[in-house]
């Protein structure tokens, strides 16, 4: 079975381009979210085995969605995605519970290679 992931960013194409890079390397994408927020309830609801987490959102970021989730769901496994020279928020996020974090502008192969390890 391929597993199911979520997808949680603000902008439009980057949740595109990152669901393409996945259905493309044969990953389930489930559902998209485009702030904290809704991620929360659609990790309710949809129960997927990663999420891809934007770190800055409007609403409520990535980070604090990200406890929200781990709240839930102790052994959730969330990737974040951040902007180049965000290192400190990542350092938070990862402190927060995230597996891993991938860098925008996307590589499909980094991307893949960090779902991979996430997923074990």
């Amino acid at each position: 079975m391929s597993n199911k992931v979520l997808i949680v960013d603000d902008a439009a194409f980057m949740r595109m381009m990152i669901k393409e890079i996945l259905t493309k390397n044969g990953f389930n994408v489930v559902g998209e979210a485009s702030d904290g927020a809704q991620a929360v309830e659609k990790f309710k609801e949809l129960s997927p085995d990663l999420v891809t987490m934007d770190i800055t959102m409007p609403e409520m970021d990535g980070i604090t969605a990200l406890k929200e989730i781990r709240k839930l769901d102790s052994s959730a496994k969330v990737i974040m995605c951040s902007a180049m020279g965000q290192q400190a928020m990542v350092i938070d996020a990862i402190q927060a519970g995230a597996k891993d974090f991938i860098v925008k502008p996307f590589q499909a192969d980094r991307v893949i290679e960090a779902i991979k390890k996430t997923l074990g």
